[in-house]
């Protein structure tokens, strides 16, 4: 193994992989540095297992919601069964086929703390201690991802709080959760947790899922209330302790407490570059790195900062896209190749600003894309708010005997484009990829009267959006 590469990757999660790839495939050599398993926070404490404990409760209600289906649900979760699911879906923690797969693509692995130590420079310590100096020719790549945040919550710490990492890799359920936070996890362990037979309770400082659609938050939560959960919007914790008998107690700012056996903290996230010797190159440890459009950290020619680490767009997704721009655009500033960085170009992560897929598995479903009515309003476009309930949809109907949803598009008149989309609903998600192909590609609202949906689908509901637009405001 050498000690000098064209790229040093600091971070083996599906990000780093990626941008190790990327370069390799283009001729250049990598090694990657990784203190915990390969394949990252997505792999085994994350999207895979988050979703196998979410599917098989998504499963059953779908079924329970159609005549005919629901007469041969005789039972409720196999929890055991639910677990061992997620357990094959992290490889049982163990990352031995991602460091087969890293072999078979070319690319090296050297396992400890990976930390900056001036130009192109890395120190590794391994968990022995030893360590080993890894130089750069070209660039290198911080890959590190997020952590959960505490909050400075009295007592909150003392109390060894769950976060996303214990909740996923949860080996018993326990009788009762208390959840902090009304984001994408909180609203999605809530969702699990509930199925799984835990007595959960909510606590969200504003509404749930902030930053979307304001109906998407309240439709999941009528649907958590439904299903048992507690939910307390408006509040927040200020106090925590364990009473006698280890119970979690938590002081609610609505003079209420709530206790539970655990506690789930899902408030937000920060960066890992703690102890990442970024003080060697002028960075400051603890913050989000800053990048321009080709991940590059402004000031440097050699820096690149990839994925959660820089704040963009906090989505094992987008990291993948980052990923390849910046594979691709370091192998073509080491090669002096032409370098395409206009916007859109094949070495930029354009779809960072305004093209954003995201997806959260509750139930219902949300999924989103681009601007909010709220975002488009406040960047001034001439904008049409398209809004139309999704359960009119003969596809919906067809569906589910019980389908509760709603649809929601942005179109910029000034333009004639989408700029924005949120569906809300079962088993949305993959209506979602043919609004952010609409808003990348910018295809006039005139064209998209032409893209016929399939009846019955729930896709009609495309037909619908632009019959509430019209075609002379098209």
């Amino acid at each position: 193994m050498s000690s000098e590469y064209d790229l040093i990757v600091i971070g083996a999660g599906p990000v780093g992989e990626n941008v190790a790839d990327r370069a390799v495939q283009a001729g250049l050599t990598a090694v990657i540095v990784e203190s915990e398993l390969v394949g990252g926070e997505c792999s085994y404490w994350a999207c895979m297992p988050s979703k196998a404990l979410l599917r098989s409760g998504a499963a059953l209600r779908a079924a329970r919601d159609v005549d005919g289906a629901k007469q041969a649900v005789t039972g409720d979760l196999g929890v055991a069964a639910v677990l061992r699911r997620r357990d094959t879906m992290t490889s049982g923690w163990n990352d031995s086929g991602q460091v087969e797969w890293l072999q078979g693509a070319g690319i090296d692995l050297v396992r400890g703390h990976g930390r900056l130590t001036g130009e192109k420079t890395v120190q590794v310590t391994a968990d022995d201690g030893t360590t080993t100096d890894l130089v750069a020719r070209h660039a290198v790549a911080v890959c590190t991802g997020s952590a959960a945040l505490l909050p400075d919550i009295p007592g909150l710490a003392d109390i060894a709080p769950w976060t996303s990492r214990e909740a996923t890799a949860v080996q018993s359920i326990p009788a009762s959760l208390a959840i902090l936070g009304g984001g994408v996890v909180g609203a999605e362990m809530a969702t699990a947790f509930a199925s799984l037979g835990a007595e959960v309770t909510l606590i969200a400082r504003s509404g749930l899922l902030g930053g979307t659609e304001p109906f998407a938050g309240e439709l999941v939560a009528a649907s958590l209330r439904e299903r048992g959960v507690t939910v307390k919007t408006g509040t927040d914790a200020t106090a925590a302790h364990r009473d006698d008998d280890g119970r979690a107690v938590l002081e609610v700012s609505d003079g209420t407490t709530v206790t539970a056996d655990e506690v789930l903290v899902a408030t937000g996230r920060v960066p890992r570059t703690t102890d990442l010797g970024l003080e060697s190159v002028g960075l400051t440890p603890g913050d989000w790195i800053t990048v321009d459009d080709t991940l590059r950290v402004p000031g440097s020619d050699w820096l690149y900062a990839v994925g959660d680490v820089n704040h963009r767009a906090l989505l094992t997704h987008q990291g993948k896209y980052q990923a390849r721009a910046a594979g691709d655009v370091i192998a073509a500033r080491a090669q002096g190749s032409e370098v395409d960085d206009a916007p859109w170009g094949a070495h930029v992560a354009t779809a960072d600003h305004d093209a954003v897929p995201q997806v959260t598995f509750t139930d219902p479903e949300v999924a989103s894309v681009g601007l909010t009515a709220a975002a488009a309003e406040k960047r001034g476009l001439n904008a049409k708010v398209l809004d139309y309930d999704l359960a009119h949809v003969a596809g919906s109907s067809e569906q589910s005997d019980a389908y509760v949803g709603q649809a929601r598009a942005i179109v910029d008149l000034d333009r004639g484009v989408l700029v924005g989309a949120t569906f809300v609903g079962p088993d949305i998600a993959e209506l979602l990829h043919s609004a952010t192909i609409a808003i990348v590609g910018e295809v006039p609202v005139k064209r998209l009267w032409h893209a016929v949906p399939s009846y019955p689908t729930v896709s009609e509901v495309w037909l619908r959006l632009l019959e509430t637009l019209g075609r002379d405001s098209a």
